[in-house]
């Protein structure tokens, strides 16, 4: 009979997740992995043949949990779906920081597979939607809007400034409100 598997492979990626959101990102080290679930590197390399595969399983771990946070964010029904994403997008860089800049802040210049920003779960439909604007602008209209939102997530994320949720919000609804304004005299 053989032994039995004590360290599964969904056990390292969730060490390694926990490692990253103490350490950051480049502390993941097959060493670092083995003191923190108190064994050998053996189970890593069982699991994964190399590290850059494990690498990426933390950033697709660390993804899930984002969109859990928007999910979160859409149900509560506290804001207006798209408002609830930006929202969701922040309080996952100021709550998860380190997994925020592992996912939205590494540098991507030797990656094979580069992600283009696309609009998930309808946004383009919705912002089309509530504004009256054709698709190609709706577009640009939430690039120009993520870009905000992803200005305010990275100074929580990196600590540079301190926001409550309450100016958050209305930051994000003064963004919105003016842009729209903006678009429609255009």
């Amino acid at each position: 009979m053989p032994p039995k598997v004590k360290i599964t492979k969904e056990d390292i990626i969730n060490a390694a997740v926990d490692i990253v959101r103490k350490e950051g990102a480049q502390a993941i080290n097959a060493r670092t992995l083995a003191s923190y679930l108190n064994c050998s590197t053996q189970p890593v390399f069982s699991n994964f043949a190399v590290m850059s595969e494990l690498r990426l399983a933390v950033v697709q771990k660390a993804d899930e949990l984002y969109n859990q946070y928007i999910k979160r964010e859409i149900e509560s029904e506290k804001f207006p779906p798209y408002k609830a994403s930006g929202m969701a997008y922040i309080r996952f860089a100021s709550e998860e920081k380190e997994l925020f800049k592992l996912l939205f802040m590494r540098d991507r210049t030797d990656e094979s597979y580069i992600k283009q920003i696309q609009f998930t779960d309808g946004m383009d439909t919705l912002l089309q939607k509530n504004t009256g604007l054709d698709s190609d602008t709706a577009k640009l209209f939430h690039f120009e809007m993520w870009a905000y939102v992803h200005g305010i997530a990275t100074m929580l994320a990196t600590n540079f400034l301190t926001l409550d949720f309450e100016l958050v919000s209305r930051m994000l609804s003064d963004a919105y409100l003016g842009m729209r304004k903006q678009y429609e005299l255009e």
